[in-house]
């Protein structure tokens, strides 16, 4: 039986060679002017500058947000959106990764009204677009240009919660391999793992649907036979750039689907121990993955024929033990860590995360096998 399926996605996608060069038609004649958030790593890098010349060129004004922590709580996105909002800017372009993306897209949307993020949180439909975004991702990456999402920390609950409003989605976006090609490998690595967590979860999702699995497997695909170039070789500009396009790609399933238990299970280690994002979602892949193997093994064979068709294996199980297997296999090349105890987290703390991890149901709904609170204790374990 059919069901709705439901694809949104930024107003146009400029990508390639060059792609920058778009910036001054896109920022059009009627913009007087221009806020750009960043952070203090992008500027340090030297990232911005490209950015800031195509906006020079330009000659509109404009005003830097650059004071953004990098896993920020909501308290801390605020203080930025106040800023933008006594200054006057009407239109965004953010440059950077998932936090400063995501804060711009609450800036554009909190400009005129008197409510801020904390109200978002509990109602996050209540928004509207004001000014109009332009987001360029300096990671391969969290794929936060193509989503209507934006994750904020809650420091009373220890946790990192989604706000999800379809006005948040960019108009446009700008992909080009030259703001990731200093991108130092950690990052690279730690950014491009979430991006493969993306596609890989909306691809077992309880929301797929026929628009999320064009944009997962293609994605999940591209991932995997370009991560360990990309983040290994800081020439190898044809991979990141195909980094860039698959990161947008899983960005666009998760519009369409969902993640699923290795995000639920991860956000407890960002909001009470600070892990980066990418890092706790790259410790608990693996052991997610195994977990929901025996119910995603067709789906896994279905990956393996896009991936590997001539490895070897003949059978689903085969095709889907390779495929969790090089999962795995690209986790450990990527250096990244795989035990919570270099994050000094130990048993002690094995209740708290299974009680902050079960209270993300709005991610475990979608996992296609149920994640019971015993399940998540052991998935720790593993992880301890």
């Amino acid at each position: 039986m059919l069901t709705q399926y439901t694809l949104k996605m930024p107003h146009a996608v400029y990508s390639g060679e060059n792609a920058l060069n778009h910036m001054a038609a896109l920022i059009g004649a009627d913009t007087k002017k221009i806020a750009v958030f960043t952070d203090k790593g992008i500027i340090g890098a030297g990232l911005l500058r490209l950015p800031l010349e195509k906006i020079e060129e330009t000659g509109r004004e404009y005003v830097i947000f650059d004071e953004l922590a990098a896993e920020p709580t909501y308290g801390q996105v605020q203080e930025v959106v106040d800023g933008f909002k006594k200054s006057g800017a009407d239109f965004i372009i953010a440059v950077g990764g998932g936090s400063v993306m995501d804060t711009a897209k609450l800036a554009s949307v909190l400009a005129t009204d008197e409510y801020g993020v904390k109200e978002l949180l509990d109602n996050p439909g209540m928004a509207g677009k004001c000014v109009k975004t332009l987001m360029i991702p300096t990671t391969a990456g969290t794929g936060a240009e193509a989503t209507p999402n934006a994750i904020v920390a809650v420091p009373e609950k220890e946790l990192k919660v989604g706000i999800v409003n379809d006005n948040m989605i960019a108009d446009y976006v700008i992909l080009d391999a030259v703001m990731i090609k200093e991108l130092p490998r950690k990052i690279a690595a730690s950014t491009g793992v979430d991006a493969l967590c993306h596609a890989v979860e909306c691809f077992t999702s309880n929301k797929k649907n026929p628009f999320s699995d064009i944009f997962a497997l293609q994605a999940f695909e591209m991932i995997m036979k370009n991560i360990e170039k990309a983040c290994d070789d800081p020439e190898a500009l044809e991979e990141k750039n195909n980094m860039l396009i698959a990161s947008f790609y899983a960005g666009v399933a998760i519009t369409a689907s969902g993640t699923t238990a290795v995000h639920a299970l991860s956000y407890p280690l960002g909001g009470k121990y600070h892990i980066p994002h990418g890092v706790s979602n790259a410790i608990l892949l693996a052991p997610v993955m195994k977990f929901n193997e025996p119910v995603c093994r067709e789906l896994f064979a279905e990956a393996y024929d896009r991936l590997a068709p001539d490895a070897g294996a003949k059978t689903a199980g085969e095709k889907s033990a390779w495929v969790v297997n090089r999962m795995n296999e690209i986790v450990e090349h990527l250096n990244i860590p795989k035990s919570l105890k270099e994050f000094g987290i130990g048993d002690e703390d094995l209740d708290t995360l299974v009680l902050a991890g079960m209270d993300v149901q709005r991610l475990l709904v979608n996992n296609m096998r149920t994640v019971t609170a015993e399940d998540a204790r052991k998935l720790y374990l593993e992880i301890m």
